[in-house]
């Protein structure tokens, strides 16, 4: 029996993946940042001042990974760390006010990225694939649990 690749939900799924990452790069590369601190930037963006920990948690990466981003990050000027009161071994991640400006524009071309990969689907469809992600996120989510 031969392995059909366009049958795979797995190789689609991460070919798809690669796609939208390639035209998100080419999209806020003229901003400065890469799509990894895209990804740290939009939960900042939620909510500033969350812990190294916390970001490896939503993003659902290795630690190591997210060290390295924010190194990049706060070699770019785009965080500080500050040390938590609570806790003097952690940190806080503090974005700086170049990464608060870049919200409006690098959220925007993340939404052209979007709506130039789903235009293929009707508004339904878009609707029923973005839902049917999200239970398949949450059933992976749970399955670990």
């Amino acid at each position: 029996m031969v392995f059909e690749k366009m049958d795979s939900a797995g190789y689609l799924i991460n070919h798809i993946a690669r796609l939208c990452f390639q035209d998100l790069r080419e999209q806020i590369a003229p901003l400065g940042i890469a799509p990894a601190q895209f990804m740290t930037l939009l939960e900042l963006w939620r909510e500033d001042g969350l812990s190294q920990k916390d970001l490896v948690d939503l993003l659902d990466v290795e630690q190591a990974t997210m060290a390295n981003t924010i190194a990049r990050m706060e070699r770019d000027g785009l965080i500080e760390r500050r040390p938590r009161p609570e806790d003097g071994r952690s940190h806080s991640i503090y974005m700086t006010e170049k990464a608060k400006l870049l919200e409006f524009e690098a959220t925007n071309a993340a939404r052209r990225v979007n709506e130039e990969h789903l235009s293929v689907l009707s508004d339904e469809e878009q609707k029923q694939y973005i839902q049917i992600m999200q239970r398949i996120i949450a059933g992976r989510r749970n399955s670990k649990k």
